[in-house]
């Protein structure tokens, strides 16, 4: 562990190379598979996660934004692919342009300044064009089709068509399922429109982790795939629909993330005392408690108070009382022989026992997602067999 720092991050990296087989077994053999890395690589860290992915055989990296991108372009070891799916100003997408990243256009004011960026730097800009096919957040309408088909018919010179896309509006859950019906019937309308005006895309893509386990035929040319590298099916219903037509009794992927930390002090309270701030927590009988230096800062959410869990050698402990911005305490009376820096699990295996990101989300009442993405970005990440 780092020893300026009170907790610290493992990612695994045979977790994340049985992920990529599962990935790779999935997909159809010519379909390529684009690593999301948005959200600091969902929480892993975009400087830990690349190189590591890398070494694994990736070379398509999917981020948000133009820091994102700047971010793999410095950590990169390879000559991997960049695509930027959202934000990009005027000023970056200059850079992006010089430097061989992608992106995606959404409106033609985009699409404009790229040509002529381009043209003013005598290179083609790499162009994904995204469609509005019912997400009803950014692409281009079915009224916008002419102008934008004559612009790229007119302009081929400095923009090279490489990507047609669009984004499925919550393909994990069955209650959308006519709605993405309708955004592929729509896209796939767009896609005979643009062919038939004589413009043929490098590759088209749509599915997201989601989309790409239950909607196989929208696997395409690519897919963009987040969650499911870090060892995480998009929700329960996925991961029990994927288990259930596979005929499989267990999750088939590998969570990369541990999350640790130490014991910082032990000390009894007496029965009759409260234990922290306020009076949230009673002690009813005399309580050994282990102190650790994590808090809602470090991204153990405050809502785990008097609820969360860790585990200390090897068996699963309480939290008790407040979570504080950078301590929280555990009830350990029943644990033999805890000491100042004994190893503790926030997330993770520690003997038999597991805390999942999973069960820490629910008490926390967030999602993986958002638990992930959450992890500060200074908690220093430390890659692991």
């Amino acid at each position: 562990m780092n020893a300026f720092h009170t907790c610290y991050l493992e990612i695994s990296k045979s977790a994340l190379e049985h992920n990529l087989r599962f990935l790779r077994d999935f997909v159809r053999e010519d379909v390529r598979i684009s690593a999301v890395i948005k959200g600091n690589a969902y929480g892993h860290g975009i400087e830990h996660f690349v190189p590591l992915a890398e070494s694994c055989g990736s070379e398509h990296f999917s981020v948000f934004s133009a820091d994102e991108a700047l971010r793999v372009h410095n950590c990169r070891r390879n000559n991997s692919t960049i695509m930027i799916m959202g934000a990009v100003d005027n000023q970056q997408l200059e850079w992006a342009i010089e430097h061989d990243i992608e992106f995606f256009v959404f409106e033609m004011e985009r699409l404009r300044r790229a040509r002529d960026l381009a043209c003013k730097m005598n290179k083609k800009a790499l162009v994904h064009i995204e469609l509005e096919t019912g997400m009803n957040r950014t692409g281009f309408e079915t009224h916008e089709l002419s102008e934008l088909i004559g612009y790229l018919l007119e302009h081929k010179e400095y923009i090279y068509f490489k990507g047609l896309c669009t984004h499925f509006a919550g393909a994990e859950s069955i209650a959308n399922y006519y709605r993405i019906n309708q955004q592929q019937q729509n896209y796939d309308a767009a896609v005979k429109r643009i062919r038939g005006a004589g413009l043929e895309p490098e590759i088209l893509h749509t599915a997201c982790s989601a989309a790409a386990i239950r909607y196989p035929e929208m696997q395409l040319d690519m897919v963009r795939m987040g969650i499911v590298h870090y060892g995480f099916f998009p929700n329960r219903e996925v991961l029990i629909e994927y288990m259930t037509k596979k005929n499989v009794r267990r999750d088939p992927l590998e969570r990369l993330i541990s999350w640790k930390s130490y014991v910082m002090d032990v000390k009894w309270v007496k029965s009759g005392e409260f234990i922290g701030y306020g009076t949230s927590y009673l002690a009813n009988s005399d309580r050994k408690i282990a102190v650790i230096p994590v808090g809602y800062s470090h991204g153990f959410s405050r809502s785990l108070s008097n609820q969360g869990r860790v585990l200390i050698r090897g068996q699963r402990v309480s939290v008790i009382g407040i979570v504080n911005m950078n301590m929280l305490s555990v009830d350990i009376t029943r644990v033999e022989g805890v000491e100042k820096g004994d190893e503790v699990v926030l997330i993770g295996r520690q003997g038999e026992l597991e805390i999942t990101v999973s069960s820490f989300s629910e008490f926390s009442e967030q999602l993986n997602y958002e638990l992930l993405t959450r992890l500060p970005h200074d908690l220093p990440r430390i890659i692991v067999e």
